[in-house]
This record gives C-alpha cells, structure tokens and sequence, in this order.
C-alpha cells in the first residue's frame, strides 16, 4: 500500500485558500479574524471563514484553525464564542501553542482535532508523548530537527507527524523569540512578529567586528526548499508536508504547491529510484520568491553558514511574467468545480426526477408533473442544455443523460428549479456529514473573573547564574534563599561541590536544564548521569517541554520549577503546568502588573536580569569564524548602535542572544509586593563578580530590607512589567 502524505498549504486569504486548493493541497491553515500566528495576513472575518470551511469540504479537502498564539487571561473568556461557529460548520482542526486552549479545546470539544504547534518548540521524544497524552494528535515538529529526530519521534511515539518543507526560516527557535516583542512590544508569540531577525547587524568580539563589511545580514536566514530529499522526509514518518506563507500572494501559494504536489506525487508513485527534481522547477520556486538562496535547513545538519543570507536583498528583480501568467489563469482565476453525473427522467404524467452524482455521494429530487407536449415536445438535446448551465454553483457535469418517455413538456423555469434544488440539495449532502451539534454542559464558554488566594508576605530572593565565578559571591550573600546553576556553564563532575556550598550555607541548590533539549542534551545527561544523582539537587529549573519527561525516565527526582519560557499565560494554562509536575512557576515575562493580577497561582518573578532575546541552533562564532567548541561572549551591534550580547552554549550546541539592558524593577517595590509573588529571581548572565555583587545587595536591600536602592545601573528596562504587549 502506498503510503499518503498531506501537502499542507497556508492561506492567508480566502484567495489563497482557492489557489491552494486549485493547485492540489490537501489542507490548508488559515487564521480568523483573532488568536493566530499571522496577525498581519487578510485573515478572514467569520462568514468568509464558515465559506471556507465548506469550499475545501466540497472539493474533498480539510481546513486547520490557527488559534496558536499565547493568550492572555481576558481573552480566555473569548475563546468559546470564537471557537463555537467554525466546529459546528465542521473545522477538522485547530493548531495551538497555548497548553491552556489546549486543554480548553479538550475539555469544550473534546472531538476537534488539536495540532500542537511549532510554537511549543517540540524537539524529541518527550515532548511529543506528552502533547499526545494530552490529547494533541498532531505534532508540528521545530524546524531545527533533524531526519534522525524526527524518526525517532515517529518511531517512538503514536502521534501524525507535520514538519515544514518551503518557506520562510526563523534564527530563533518558534515559540523562544522575544527580539521584536522587547525592541517594539510586537510579540511573535501573540502573531505581530516585526521580523527584526531580517535587519542589519555587525557582530562583535570584544569591540572587533567579525566578518566581512557587507556581510551585516548574519540573523536573516534563506529560505527552505527540500524538494530534493522528499524521499528523506517522507520516509523520516512526516505526514504533513507543510508550507510556510501566510502572508504571501494567492500566486505564490497556488505555484508552491503545485511543485509540492507534483514531487510528493512522483516519489509515492516511483519510489526512489524514479524519483528526479526538474532544474525547471528549482528556477520557478525561485522566481516566486527568492529573500537570497534557498536551502534544504536543518534536516542534514546542526547548523550552517551556507543557510544565512548575509548581503542585502537586491531592491529589484525582474519577475517571470509568464509563470505569473500561468498560476493565474490555472489556479488563482480558475474556478475549481466538483465533477457530477446526473440523469434526469422524464415521463408523460409522472413527476420529473433528478439524480445527481459524485464519487462519494448521491441524491435524487422530484419536480413537478411532466406534461404532455400539445406542439413540439422537448428533445433531449434541449434538456441537457438547460440542465448543463451550472453558472456559478461549485458543480460541472461530467456526464449528463436524458431518458425521455413519450412526448414531453415542463417549462425552463421548472427545469432550472429543478436543476437548482438537485444542486443545492447535493451540496448539503456532501457537506452534512461534517456538521457538529455542540452538546452544551453547565460551563460551556463559562469563566469566571479570578479571585486571587495569595498569600502576601516578604518573598525569598532568588538567584540564577551562568558565570561559575560568581558563584561564590551569591552563596555567601545570606539574603540568597536559592541558587539556580546553569548546566551548560558549571563542569558536571564539581555538581556536588556547588549544591554542597549551597546547603552548607541554608540555600536550595537547582540546576538549570537547557532552553532546548534535544539529542545533545540527552547525551550530555546521559553521560553525567552519575553526577547528577549524586550531586543532590534540590530541583530542576526546567526550560523545554522533553526535560520533564527525560528526568521522570531516569528515576531522578527534585522539585520542578518550571521557567518562563515554558509559558503559563492564564490559569488554564498555569493549571496544566501543575497537572504535567510543576512544583512552582516563573510569570510569563510577557505580561504586566496588572494582568500578573490575574493569575491565581502564586509565581516566581523575574526582577533583574538579561531576557534571552532568541534562543537559536544557529552559532554566531561559528558563521563567523569557526567552531571549535568554545564557549564565548561575542555581541551583535543593531543600526540605532544598540549592542546585544550572545553567548554560545557549547554543551547544547545552541546560542543565547541577550536584550541590550536588563530588566530591572529597583523602584517597583510596592507594585512587586502588590502581586506577592512566591519568590523575586535575579538573572545573571554577563555580569562580572563585582557587577553581581553590586546588583545583589541593592536589590536585596530594597526588596527584602526596605532600602531605597541607589542607580546603580547605567541602563536598564522595564520590559513589559508596564507596558505589556498587544
């Protein structure tokens, strides 16, 4: 049997769905008119959508929702209503990045497909089996896995698989970027991405620029293009071949899709050895869109300099008018139309009778009595014209047959009515077996306002460090509750020695996982196994979705605090962090004062330090310079003069790059205390000893003692704590 993919298409209009669906997608992904990646895209408002929902039906297709933003706690009392219309229409799925619409999609309508996102930077194993667990019966995988991963996945793990395979490349892991949301306050997680990752920068190491003078383009990466290793995916276990474009024309999503569609084709019919890419088809995805090389990601390898861009984007080039010309009239302009059988029966006294035919489904309507012609009676030739003027409805007769007994008459309008009810009645056959009933429950779409059961009191102060030699200068402070050590900086074999200090001083000792967890990771892990159970650690500070997973496999135990980027934007979602092992919770950093208010759980909150800006598999030093396994402090250095540091953790193989100023709430004391939270974290990432020293003792003197803390920090930034995000 041969296996099936699904060639995923993005419609960021209902043009492009019609494109898509013209050039043989399988499904598209649409946003509506709120709660998707692609705010900016001409999303369609609700009739438009239910529209849509029925025209990919019609012509045997599916539609995936993009509800795969974060959401904030207000906007949970919005989803329901939101939600309700497209299930009864009968949406096939929706994609989420939010574990608590995933678990509100589950709990409200426990039988619409969910799709866990790329947003929820899923990379292995166990962050596969947990989404599935929780209901999720599709996993769109990161773009930075590898065939190998992914198979492994497939292998291991009962869940359809969707990865992406042309499009549009983010530096940043999805789901981990805060670059636009902290320059402009547009956050990728809430869809208004500013993409700042396509601006020039200068890398920098120790005030040295690095590089070539035109090569500024060092975050903009080229564009994915896998047409060559089809088979690679395919056979990896991806089902879902997926598109990136939502913000592209109807032109160049009916063009990419029909090369998709033409090569996925080829392999499942020839296999590999009759399978060969057309250079032609090379230079027509290139001429739909071309941001300065393409490149086949991160399927093959890690990482890579020949996957950057580099130089500026020429401002024109010239396009290929006769491709264009071509996708609109066979795809954009076409209109696409079911194929249909029908006969009509025509018998003197007997009511007409119409039936109509697809491959899948059959109706049969009467009319009204035929009569008996008094001059000419009809000729079939006649009949089968006015029945063939199917106009503007979503049929075409493929076949039409006449049986005609005696000499016949009904007028053209009870013909054409005729015509019209089979039609219309055809097409509500079709689309019948999609409609859902909502069976409505005491709390459907119910949630109510959040009253806060915190406790207020003096929170203990927390500590994260990256820097080995500033740790003794946090142990010995006696306002440190608990100290959180980096795993990627502090050497494993001296685990014991840190969490030692720690308890011989009264501090909590918690080891900081990785912001991304993949088959380096668990190598590292597994090799330090040893050292990790006897190190003693108090918990784990868990930044990835696998870590809990991986730590409940090897028997290690520890309290669980889970980090920011693992996100609880509202309760639902906070509840779900609890339900999967979180012992404690760091507030989303994304939301201000007054919507912290609304959490219920009491949360850990950053009060200093540098926000990881992106969290990247691509390595500035190695782009640059080389690999050579070395950590280093290297800076990127924007067009405002703005400098960002970036560090490379080596033990992970992924890159850190920083905001420009820390966070700081010095001066917020009474608005912190207002939200009491469960504990205030200081994040030290670049400083020195005396830096840290410094930051240490005035803000434990203002938080813990009361003291108004001089400037000690020549720049800094309230982040969001204030403003928010849209």
């Amino acid at each position: 049997m041969k296996k099936k993919v699904e060639i995923l298409a993005p419609a960021g209009s209902f043009e492009s769905m019609k494109a898509a669906v013209a050039a043989g997608a399988d499904a598209v992904y649409i946003g509506g008119s709120r709660f998707g990646a692609r705010a900016f895209a001409e999303n369609p408002g609700e009739d438009k959508l239910m529209e849509a929902i029925d025209y990919v039906h019609l012509h045997g297709r599916k539609l995936y929702l993009t509800v795969n933003t974060l959401m904030k706690e207000q906007e949970m009392k919005e989803l329901f209503e939101y939600l309700l219309p497209y299930y009864r229409r009968g949406l096939d799925a929706v994609i989420v990045q939010d574990l608590g619409v995933l678990s509100f999609v589950r709990e409200q309508f426990p039988d619409l497909p969910i799709h866990a996102s790329t947003q929820m930077t899923i990379t292995g194993v166990y962050g596969a089996e947990l989404l599935k667990e929780l209901g999720a019966e599709r996993v769109v995988t990161a773009r930075e896995l590898s065939l190998k991963e992914i198979r492994q996945i497939n292998d291991q793990v009962d869940v359809e698989i969707e990865s992406f395979v042309h499009g549009a490349l983010c530096y940043c892991y999805s789901g981990q970027c805060l670059f636009s949301s902290l320059i402009g306050g547009r956050s990728g997680n809430r869809g208004r991405c500013a993409q700042t990752c396509r601006l020039p920068f200068d890398a920098k190491d120790k005030g040295k620029n690095l590089g070539k003078k035109e090569e500024r383009y060092c975050l903009s990466l080229k564009d994915l293009s896998t047409l060559d290793i089809i088979p690679d995916i395919i056979e990896a276990g991806v089902y879902s071949m997926k598109i990136e474009g939502r913000m592209k024309s109807p032109r160049y999503t009916a063009g990419v899709v029909s090369i998709y569609r033409k090569y996925a084709d080829l392999y499942l019919e020839k296999g590999r050895g009759g399978y060969k890419v057309e250079d032609g088809d090379r230079k027509i995805l290139q001429d739909l869109f071309d941001r300065g090389g393409q490149t086949d990601g991160y399927y093959k390898k890690h990482n890579g300099r020949d996957m950057i861009v580099w130089k500026e984007k020429p401002s024109f080039r010239e396009g290929n008018s006769q491709l264009f010309e071509l996708l609109d009239r066979e795809y954009v302009e076409k209109q696409l139309k079911v194929p249909v059988t029908g006969k009509i029966l025509l018998a003197e006294g007997e009511k007409a009778s119409l039936t109509l035919q697809t491959q899948e489904h059959r109706i049969m309507i009467e009319g009204d009595l035929v009569m008996t012609a008094l001059n000419q009676p009809m000729s079939e030739e006649k009949v089968l014209k006015q029945l063939n003027k199917t106009g503007n409805t979503p049929f075409l007769f493929q076949n039409l047959e006449a049986d005609i007994k005696g000499n016949v008459f009904l007028p053209v309008q009870t013909l054409n009515d005729l015509r019209r009810r089979g039609l219309e009645e055809l097409e509500a056959e079709i689309l019948r077996e999609y409609r859902r009933e909502h069976k409505e429950t005491e709390n459907s779409g119910e949630r109510k306002d959040v009253r806060s059961t915190r406790v207020s009191g003096i929170a203990k102060l927390t500590v994260s460090l990256e820097k080995p030699d500033c740790f003794d200068t946090v142990v010995d402070s006696p306002d440190v509750n608990r100290v959180y050590i980096d795993a990627a900086h502090f050497e494993p074999g001296q685990w014991n020695q840190y969490v030692k200090k720690c308890h011989d001083r009264g501090k909590e000792c918690l080891l900081t996982m990785p912001h991304i967890f993949r088959t380096q990771a668990q190598q590292f892990f597994d090799r330090n196994q040893r050292c990790l159970k006897e190190a003693g650690f108090d918990g784990f500070l868990i930044r990835s979705l696998e870590e809990p997973g991986y730590l409940k496999k090897t028997g290690i135990k520890g309290n669980l605090v889970f980090d920011f980027g693992v996100y609880g934007m509202n309760n639902q979602a906070q509840k779900m962090l609890m339900e999967l092992g979180a012992d404690e919770i760091t507030w989303p950093v994304e939301l201000n004062s007054r919507e912290l208010e609304k959490l219920e759980i009491q949360g850990e909150l950053l009060i200093y330090g540098r926000l990881p800006m992106m969290v990247t598999a691509q390595c500035i030093h190695q782009g640059m310079e080389r690999c050579d396994k070395t950590p280093m402090d290297l800076s990127l250095k924007d067009r405002m003069g703005k400098v960002f540091p970036v560090k490379n953790h080596c033990a992970f193989c992924y890159n850190s790059i920083y905001n420009t100023a820390p966070l700081s709430l010095l001066g917020l004391t009474d608005t912190v205390n207002s939200l009491a939270p469960a504990s205030l974290r200081l994040q030290f990432t670049t400083e020195s000893q005396k830096e840290t020293e410094t930051i240490l003792q005035a803000f434990a003197g203002e938080f813990l003692k009361g003291k108004n803390a001089r400037a000690i920090l020549p720049e800094f930034t309230r982040g969001h704590f204030k403003r928010g995000i849209e």
